[in-house]
């Protein structure tokens, strides 16, 4: 798949932000059950833990998308 700009109501928008926007939606989601869990208090670095959950899951979206 080619990654080319997408229209969105007469805007084009890189694909790519649209999958920044779906990983921090996923992320939010993540931290979430992280919390709740208490995985967090376990974490050396609770916000260095995140940002790497982050860039793991936008690449994973990224694989995907451009299989």
């Amino acid at each position: 798949m080619r990654f080319t700009e997408i229209n969105l109501y007469g805007v084009y928008v890189a694909p790519i932000s649209l999958m920044l926007v779906a990983a921090w939606i996923a992320i939010i989601g993540l931290r979430r059950i992280a919390v709740f869990s208490g995985l967090l208090r376990h974490v050396w670095h609770p916000a260095l833990f995140m940002f790497a959950a982050y860039i793991i899951t936008l690449s994973s979206i990224v694989l995907i998308v451009g299989r």
